[in-house]
């Protein structure tokens, strides 16, 4: 199985194998059912769509319910379809667990970021401004955003104040540190996008440094 759905715990810091001490996000990941197998004959490609987290039926639409009721599994909070790797055998009711990350050393962890509202360009774009001293009155402003010669416009893609975070990121190649099976936990190196408690999607990695 490529990956499952879980949830940021939040952060702490563990000693490692070679007795440093490892700054890690801890994610509850799993335990996922199988909501649905897709079939490359019917479907046109190899996918199983899995769950995570409880929902209240009355939530969910006829047509979600049925699909949960036809697995005969609890209704599901997140939905998300993982691609098949060759030699998976899974079946719609089955529950897959963090088990599936045994031996893995890298993984990619998909998170939407937090929520920042409008910001300017010192703070969106790391600008540095413009003096804070001797009469200076561009302190955060972003300064010239065009040429005075042809073309005489701003360019597409210039960095400019706007709206800020809640956007999908991917943290990719996060050192798995720890694998605590009884608690469904995983401990990764390093910071992962959003808020504690949020939903993240952690692969196997894709890129491999």
């Amino acid at each position: 199985m490529e990956g499952l759905i879980g949830k940021k715990v939040g952060m702490t810091q563990v000693w490692d194998g070679q007795g440093r001490h490892v700054p890690v996000t801890v994610l509850e990941v799993g335990p996922c059912p199988v909501v649905q197998v897709k079939h490359q004959a019917g479907d046109g490609y190899e996918a199983a769509q899995l769950g995570f987290g409880p929902q209240k039926p009355q939530r969910l639409t006829k047509a979600v319910r049925t699909r949960f009721e036809k697995a005969g599994v609890m209704p599901c909070r997140a939905l998300r379809e993982f691609r098949l790797e060759a030699g998976d055998n899974v079946k719609a009711g089955e529950t897959l667990t963090i088990g599936v990350f045994d031996g893995v050393k890298l993984v990619d962890v998909t998170a939407i970021s937090k929520g920042r509202g409008f910001a300017g360009p010192v703070r969106r774009h790391g600008m540095a401004g413009g003096p804070l001293t001797h009469g200076g009155h561009s302190k955060r402003r972003i300064g010239s955003i065009g040429e005075r010669n042809l073309p005489g416009w701003v360019r597409k893609g210039k960095p400019m104040p706007g709206h800020m975070g809640a956007v999908r990121v991917t943290a990719r190649n996060l050192e798995v540190v720890q694998l605590r099976k009884d608690d469904n936990l995983l401990l990764v190196r390093g910071a992962v996008p959003g808020p504690a408690g949020a939903m993240v999607i952690v692969r196997k990695a894709l890129k491999k440094a």
